[in-house]
């Protein structure tokens, strides 16, 4: 993964607009992040394969960023995002990383279902 360059990735999101695409949004405060001297039971979100057409991808923000979707009848929205890369099957993955590196959150969107893990 790179460094978000907001140009590319909306570029990215500008090509896959209009279209069914499959999206796989997670945000987690414990699953893969070590829990800190509060002892916080992590909070975690997970949609796979959720299928969607948006009318209009932003991204937004100095960094960490915010990419949002435009659904028909609301929003889709993942803050914190740090970092992207284009898969080789053509997969936008987007991906939040606190400052030890570990994953918080992820937007993901392909023209194909996601392969199981």
């Amino acid at each position: 993964m790179h460094p978000i360059d907001r140009d590319a990735v909306q570029a990215e999101l500008d090509r896959r607009r209009d279209q069914p695409v499959y999206l796989h949004l997670e945000t987690t405060t414990g699953s893969y992040t070590a829990l800190g001297p509060e002892k916080k039971p992590p909070v975690i979100a997970f949609v796979r394969n959720a299928q969607v057409t948006y009318a209009r991808g932003v991204v937004t923000g100095p960094g960490p960023y915010r990419v949002g979707l435009k659904l028909q009848d609301g929003w889709v929205y993942a803050d914190g995002l740090t970092d992207f890369v284009v898969s080789e099957r053509d997969e936008l993955l987007l991906a939040g990383h606190d400052p030890d590196g570990h994953l918080t959150v992820a937007l993901q969107l392909s023209m194909r279902p996601f392969r199981e893990a």
